[in-house]
């Protein structure tokens, strides 16, 4: 189940107004996104006025990798009914553990070498 799912099933109620189910999407992107860049969107977007994009988009190869397996890992969370502290605390576990584990890899650094080049 993709985390969008799982926001969709377990935390929107039905006849929510459509603001707040995007005030529920975007929170629980800035949950992972605190847990893997340390800050909010706003708080980037802050940080880098100028840039174009926002945070996920200026990641490099390995923080897109764990990108995507918080954010599956994400979902089974929700699906579990965990608290967003909780969420946060296992999320950025799994964060530094995976960054630490996948960064030195010969295969992510010969993506990384391909990634740049583009």
């Amino acid at each position: 189940m993709r985390d969008t799912d799982a926001i969709k099933e377990h935390l929107i109620p039905e006849n929510l107004p459509a603001r707040y189910i995007n005030i529920t999407y975007a929170n629980e992107a800035d949950i992972i996104n605190v847990a893997l860049f340390g800050m909010t969107a706003k708080e980037w977007r802050d940080k880098h006025p100028d840039a174009k994009g926002n945070i996920r988009d200026a990641a490099g190869l390995v923080q897109l990798i764990v990108l995507a397996n918080l954010e599956n890992l994400n979902a089974e969370f929700i699906k579990a009914g965990l608290s967003q502290p909780e969420q946060l605390k296992r999320l950025h576990d799994t964060a530094v553990s995976q960054i630490r584990s996948i960064a030195n890899t010969a295969s992510v650094k010969r993506l990384e070498k391909r990634f740049d080049k583009e």
